[in-house]
């Protein structure tokens, strides 16, 4: 952790996002989303409350811009039907019938696709919990401003854990959903199999920047639970314990709430009706010596 007067870093932030929101509202925002967490212990809702002391801080990123080209080899599956002929029992009788039954013709497929990432962002921390972090998105990105140590003033600032090359290995797992995407639309067809895709990056460029974030840290039975603000956006992302004792009487209600429904249709007569739809389907299907569908439709 650095000091709010000067920043050590091995590359420089490039820019930054300068906190917007207060530290109250930050707190208020803290309080209702402990308040919201129906099964987090009683107990530990009302020390939250009493204890929800807030630090700001700047924690790193990486952002990457890059063109990828992606060679991929699969196959295109493409949707036919063929009749099938089967035997039932239906009103004792053993009866001949079709249906559709839907295939898929499996052909060669090879190319090329091209895609265009810009700020593909990668957290640069691992002093908190990684998918919080990233629950806090979206930053508004545009709003960047020019790294200056004045912004630090009265804030903490982290250097980065997560060097550049690491942080571009990390990218490329957040592009490839994308390239997976247009390798499957190039393929086109109902269904597509990818057996390989080779890709190439090119027209790397990366900024370092800082985005504000509000963490506060709660003790609650030997264990500490951190909840994080975006320092833009006020959106509260964090962990909580949970209350196994609301669950279960949870689940008990649910269970007499469904229990309670079955005695009402049941008394209602509903399942007896069922039944004797059935009854009449099967009756209706054996008339006049052969096969006979019956559907049944509100009306």
């Amino acid at each position: 952790i650095v000091g709010a007067a000067f920043s050590r870093k091995r590359i420089r932030p490039k820019s930054l996002l300068p906190f917007r929101v207060a530290r109250e509202q930050a707190r208020s925002g803290v309080l209702g989303w402990i308040k919201s967490r129906w099964f987090a212990p009683n107990a530990f809702k009302k020390f939250a409350r009493m204890d929800s002391r807030l630090n700001g801080m700047y924690l790193p990123h990486w952002t990457y811009d890059c063109n990828t080209t992606s060679d991929y080899v699969g196959q295109r599956g493409d949707y036919y039907w063929e009749t099938e002929t089967y035997t039932a029992r239906e009103g004792g009788r053993t009866v001949t019938k079709t249906r559709q039954v839907r295939k898929i013709r499996w052909s060669h497929a090879a190319g090329t696709v091209s895609n265009t990432f810009d700020d593909v962002l990668v957290v640069a921390s691992h002093s908190l919990p990684k998918e919080h972090v990233i629950r806090l998105e979206p930053w508004d990105l545009e709003s960047l401003v020019c790294y200056g140590d004045e912004y630090l003033s009265g804030f903490l600032a982290e250097s980065y854990q997560v060097d550049l090359e690491q942080g571009f290995e990390v990218a490329k797992g957040i592009m490839q959903p994308e390239i997976e995407r247009s390798v499957r639309h190039d393929i086109g067809g109902d269904e597509q199999r990818i057996f390989s895709v080779d890709t190439a990056y090119d027209d790397i460029t990366f900024k370092h920047l800082l985005l504000p974030v509000w963490i506060t840290a709660y003790r609650f039975r030997d264990r500490v639970y951190r909840v994080l603000v975006n320092g833009r956006t006020g959106e509260v992302q964090g962990e909580r314990p949970w209350s196994w004792i609301k669950i279960t009487l949870f689940v008990l209600f649910l269970l007499v709430v469904a229990g309670a429904a079955i005695v009402l249709l049941d008394k209602g007569g509903v399942f007896e009706q069922f039944g004797q739809f059935g009854r009449l389907g099967m009756s209706l299907a054996g008339v006049g010596g052969h096969a006979t569908e019956v559907v049944l439709a509100p009306v």
